[in-house]
């Protein structure tokens, strides 16, 4: 039974011409973020000390961006090659962008061998209106041999490409594995023969494996295109063996050319590798994007999308409140507003562990969690991260 006030107050809302309604469930987000005093002196120095820094940050994309040295690339394009980025931009729809990993990979790992993104390109781009994982080896570092660190690289692009059903093109242009440092690229459970276990497995799953062999497919790398659900293959470019010519001169005494022995003619019309014979690379990139767009694939998106709302606050104003001194605190707070959609931010235990900021938001669009550092993490604060 309904005590009396109660039983009075449904009546009341029922029979009101008004909907009973509460202040406190209004549906709305907390908008973050202040202005800036952007004539104070630690604003103005902040603001140049960080500009200097990303324009570093920036000036050393772009050497990495260049792959290898000028002789490596004269020599890759004097072969009718295109470079690896190229390549790549003429795989993607025009006009759109492509979400890089891991860029700064090998960053002076190696001391004085220098090994641009690690031999490895890898990220997401749109081809034939679905997004896809690229991982293009560079040959003009090393030969596109392995590294330890360009396996890793590898092995994160399918983890990426696993984690949301993404199809997988590579290519391919590789020597293997690097000689010199074998011994740190073989034997663990997440190196190098790590890679050919994932291909299996996200083809099982139903992730498409689109191998297009754009140069040497050597040694393990031979694996990549045999394994791939479709592969593409360059003729008097492309060739796939386990083992080329000069072993088999060793092994055997005969001496047979690349071509014959894992090129796209044997492949194509002997072998069946290879499933599709490409004139050159451009040629191999139109096959290849005809291949996606015969998947019939369709994304399954479980989140709502809702219009992208422009933060209220600049972007570049980060350079002035952030700065590059690590002895003065900032409110991470600020660093939300200018990155969220509409500067709203949801958050979570706003008073408790104070020193990590949690909550939820919006970036174009799709909903995001977000972790802030804001000042020295205490037990409180780490387990917001565990709860949220």
């Amino acid at each position: 039974m309904l005590l009396p006030s109660v039983r009075l107050w449904l009546l009341r809302c029922r029979s009101s011409s008004r909907t009973c309604t509460r202040t406190y469930h209004a549906d709305q987000v907390a908008r973050l973020g202040s202005q800036p005093d952007k004539q104070s002196p630690e604003y103005q120095e902040n603001y140049e000390r960080m500009k200097v820094l990303v324009d570093e940050l920036k000036s050393r994309s772009e050497k990495i961006k260049l792959g290898g040295g000028e002789k490596a690339r004269r020599l890759h394009t004097s072969r009718g090659k295109l470079l690896p980025r190229e390549r790549i931009d003429r795989l993607l729809d025009p006009g759109t962008p492509f979400l890089e990993f891991s860029q700064f990979a090998a960053y002076e790992l190696y001391g004085k061998e220098e090994v641009p993104a690690g031999g490895i390109i890898t990220g997401i781009g749109r081809v034939s209106g679905v997004e896809c994982v690229v991982v293009a080896n560079d040959a003009t570092v090393k030969g596109g041999t392995y590294y330890p660190v360009t396996v890793k690289k590898h092995l994160r692009a399918q983890e990426v490409a696993q984690q949301n059903h993404l199809p997988c093109i590579y290519l391919v242009d590789s020597g293997g594995a690097n000689l010199p440092r074998q011994a740190d690229v073989f034997p663990d459970r997440d190196h190098f023969g790590r890679i050919f276990f994932n291909q299996a497995r996200l083809s099982s799953e139903g992730i498409a494996q689109i191998a297009v062999v754009m140069g040497s497919c050597t040694a393990g790398g031979a694996y990549v295109p045999a394994m791939a659900d479709e592969s593409i293959i360059v003729q008097k470019q492309g060739t796939i063996f386990l083992g080329g010519p000069p072993l088999v001169k060793a092994a055997t005494g005969e001496e047979v050319s690349a071509e014959d022995l894992g090129g796209a003619d044997l492949h194509c019309k002997k072998s069946g590798v290879t499933d599709h014979y490409a004139l050159d690379d451009n040629h191999a990139l139109h096959l290849a994007r005809k291949t996606v767009r015969s998947l019939n694939y369709r994304k399954n998106i479980e989140v709502t999308i809702e219009p992208t709302e422009a933060p209220l606050y600049a972007a570049d104003e980060l350079y002035g409140i952030v700065g590059d001194n690590l002895k003065r605190n900032f409110d991470v707070r600020e660093v939300i507003a200018r990155i969220a959609d509409g500067s709203k931010f949801d958050e979570f235990k706003a008073f408790y562990g104070d020193t990590l900021v949690t909550g939820f938001s919006r970036i174009f669009g799709y909903p995001v969690g977000i972790i802030g550092n804001n000042g020295v993490l205490f037990s409180e604060s780490a387990k917001k991260v565990f709860i949220l």
